[in-house]
């Protein structure tokens, strides 16, 4: 994959002068860090919607369930107005096949979770969703979506990067055509990845795979897909990590020295003590996957599932 991920950002994350007050929430990780690997579409609900720069501010208030987006000072509402629009830019966006979004958190329009929801006596509480985020995931229930507060979170980071870059194989793959035999070939690549994030979603979907041939293509597709972004969005843990590198190791069995296989398994238990971070044992084990020319983890995405360049490993 050499091309851009398409993913879809409130503008002012990317320094445009959106904001209420004429300003911006530039973020130079998403922008500077993460841009070179990205294809940004930006979005400003409000500006796009009609409202002026600067602006009043909005908020949500009323039930959790069914929130009204409301001028702070002026009552105004205009909810109905602001879904109108959300539903005509999604279908919008549906033409751009985005692989992702990244929202501005505790925003009344883009944000995803935790945002401020007035009840009638103008107490606040974190339980309300953006009017235009809503509709969003809504709208692409499948497609990875996080906020940019949460992604200067090292875990939190490396997981959405991962859906990201699995989710655009997963459009190529479907840009070939649709095909069992892709699929196969699709599902064998991720094995080891989707063990990390979750086992029993991988048997799940193993067994999908392997009766494939009952089910119609686009229905098989749409079936492995739910399962694969469900899998994708639990998050990898230590304990399941060094299982599927218990895993890799018998790979090498007849390969590895008995000095060989002990640092490997040294770089296991310091990296489940915390000592060392995941990309010290996936180093180790991708010099030994060339060292001793193993073609079938050579194709594996868990060894190499985003460029080394973002090092979101060095931190996890």
């Amino acid at each position: 994959m050499t091309d851009k991920i398409r993913i879809g950002i409130s503008s002012c994350l990317l320094g445009e002068n959106v904001r209420y007050d004429g300003g911006h929430q530039l973020d130079r990780l998403i922008r500077d860090f993460l841009g070179p690997y990205l294809e940004f579409v930006p979005v400003c609900p409000e500006v796009e919607v009609g409202l002026p720069i600067p602006r009043e501010t909005l908020r949500l208030v009323g039930d959790p369930e069914h929130p009204r987006l409301v001028f702070s000072r002026s009552g105004e509402d205009i909810t109905e107005r602001m879904e109108s629009w959300a539903q005509k830019r999604c279908e919008a966006l549906a033409k751009d096949n985005l692989c992702g979004f990244i929202f501005k958190g505790r925003s009344p329009s883009s944000g995803m979770e935790r945002v401020k929801l007035y009840d009638k006596n103008g107490v606040p509480a974190k339980q309300g969703v953006g009017v235009f985020a809503r509709i969003f995931m809504e709208r692409f229930p499948l497609v990875p979506v996080e906020e940019d507060g949460r992604l200067h979170d090292d875990k939190l980071r490396e997981n959405f990067i991962e859906c990201l870059f699995t989710f655009k194989r997963w459009r190529d793959l479907v840009a070939q055509g649709k095909s069992r035999g892709r699929l196969v070939d699709f599902h064998t690549r991720h094995k080891l990845l989707l063990m990390a994030h979750s086992p029993e979603l991988y048997r799940e979907m193993g067994k999908l795979v392997a009766d494939a041939k009952s089910l119609a293509v686009d229905e098989l597709y749409d079936c492995y897909l739910a399962l694969l972004m469900k899998a994708m969005r639990l998050k990898t843990t230590a304990r399941k990590n060094i299982n599927v590198m218990q895993h890799l190791l018998g790979y090498f069995k007849r390969d590895l020295s008995a000095d060989e296989k002990q640092e490997l398994l040294e770089s296991f238990e310091h990296y489940r003590a915390g000592h060392v971070p995941l990309i010290v044992p996936i180093t180790l084990i991708n010099h030994y996957v060339r060292k001793y020319d193993q073609p079938y983890l050579k194709t594996q995405y868990y060894l190499k599932p985003h460029p080394q360049e973002l090092q979101l490993r060095n931190h996890v």
